[in-house]
């Protein structure tokens, strides 16, 4: 699987994504798992219920080189400040670099007025996905997300991913929560055994299509 944002990028990795082609080659295959290679390394999808997919996303990158970073810091609690309100994020690279911010209240959180200007922060030598994350309770989060060549979006699989392992580390969540975003809700778990983070969501078909044939050669 190979995917482009909006602005023509290539990205490493998309979460809602893959669990979208894992439930869609599942289908086809008539399979209750599959394996999905992408350029950050192989995801396994599985069956979770009727229209549901569990998603194996791996490891969290947690190291400053993993994210990266400009350079090192201790990526529970970077030194970055953007206002009074916004300072000290955590970074959490899901095979795409993530920096999320705790605010107090996510739907007066200037997602779009601070979002652009944290992507392309000098520090963050690949741009970075910017998260707002409000601890509503330690198994509740509620997220917005400003996508790295996307703006805002109304979901971020990878993103809620990074959020509850940035808000675990600092102590804010359990290891397993729901993430609500505005699309919809995801639960979120980073497994104590392995470390692997799983993330669990609907599916749901939108249209049907067929991509045109090559056109006549000149």
């Amino acid at each position: 699987m190979r995917i482009w944002n909006a602005d023509g990028g290539e990205v490493e990795a998309c979460g809602n994504a893959a669990r979208c082609v894992g439930w869609l080659m599942m289908e086809a295959v008539g399979r209750d798992c599959v394996d999905i290679e992408t350029s950050a390394g192989i995801l396994h999808a599985r069956r979770a219920g009727d229209r549901m997919v569990t998603l194996d996303m791996g490891e969290p990158g947690l190291d400053w080189r993993d994210i990266p970073l400009a350079w090192e810091m201790d990526t529970r609690e970077i030194f970055l400040a953007v206002e009074p309100d916004l300072r000290a994020p955590g970074c959490v690279s899901m095979g795409n670099p993530h920096v999320v911010f705790f605010v107090s209240d996510a739907e007066t959180a200037p997602v779009n007025e601070a979002g652009p200007v944290i992507e392309h922060h000098w520090l963050f030598p690949r741009r970075a996905n910017v998260g707002f994350a409000q601890i509503k309770d330690p198994r509740t989060i509620r997220l917005k997300v400003w996508e790295r060549g996307v703006g805002q979006t109304r979901a971020c699989g990878t993103g809620a991913c990074a959020a509850l392992v940035a808000a675990h580390r600092r102590g804010l969540c359990e290891r397993k929560a729901v993430l609500e975003l505005d699309g919809g809700e995801l639960t979120i778990e980073w497994r104590s055994s392995d470390d692997h983070v799983l993330m669990t969501g609907p599916v749901a078909v939108e249209f049907h299509g067929r991509l045109p044939g090559p056109g006549p050669v000149a």
